[in-house]
């Protein structure tokens, strides 16, 4: 059982990222009068802090997923579930698409520098066995290392885990798609993904290659 000091301190950690998602709420007062708005974020803002209780033993690696995306999606689309379950799904998903889309935007921009595509693809050996590895929730098959190419297959996520834990498991493939929000439109890389745990499949493939 939390002491009263815990749920303190984690009421505070659920007002604070729910502050941080503010374009998510922006995005709800459009499709729904100021009152129902409220109710929803006072909503969601209960419903992180309940996940955030129910889950305080999770390790760090898994945690960094969990607490600052995995649960506050949950907890908003739920929340807005309630009141239109059409709605709230599309909300999520547009509002996720422009976020990734912005990512992947400033990667572009960010390709046209000389030296920084080969870069950002030996980035993602040592980036995946970190915050996509076991210790971080996911279970891996990593390829052996390329030099124009790197491939892993996801074969365990914590999203799907997570999120099917919390009753919406249909917002794990909005988290797949982001991958190819952010990493689909890259000048001189490829992006290729066949499958997807999301979408029902055993796992997700995940390539990037040099052009």
């Amino acid at each position: 059982m939390l002491s009263e000091n815990q749920k303190k301190e984690l009421n505070k950690k659920a007002r604070k990222v729910m502050k941080s998602k503010k374009l998510f709420k922006a995005e709800i007062a459009k499709r729904f009068a100021p009152s129902e708005t409220e109710k929803i974020w006072a909503d969601a803002e209960n419903r992180l802090f309940e996940l955030y209780a129910s889950h305080t033993d999770l390790p760090k690696g898994v945690s960094a997923h969990t607490d600052s995306f995995i649960f506050p999606a949950a907890a908003i689309y739920l929340a807005m579930k309630e009141a239109d379950s059409e709605i709230a799904y599309d909300i999520m998903k547009t509002k996720m698409a422009e976020k990734s889309d912005k990512m992947g935007q400033m990667i572009a921009k960010c390709c046209r520098f000389p030296g920084f595509k080969k870069f950002f693809l030996n980035m993602w050996d040592t980036m995946s066995h970190k915050m996509f590895g076991e210790t971080a929730g996911f279970k891996n098959m990593f390829y052996p290392k390329e030099k124009s190419c790197f491939r892993m297959d996801i074969t365990q996520c914590p999203y799907h885990t997570y999120l099917t834990e919390a009753g919406c498991p249909e917002l794990n493939i909005l988290f797949c798609e982001n991958d190819v929000h952010s990493y689909g439109n890259l000048p001189g890389l490829k992006f290729t993904r066949t499958k997807t745990i999301g979408a029902g499949d055993e796992l997700c493939d995940f390539k990037m290659e040099l052009l």
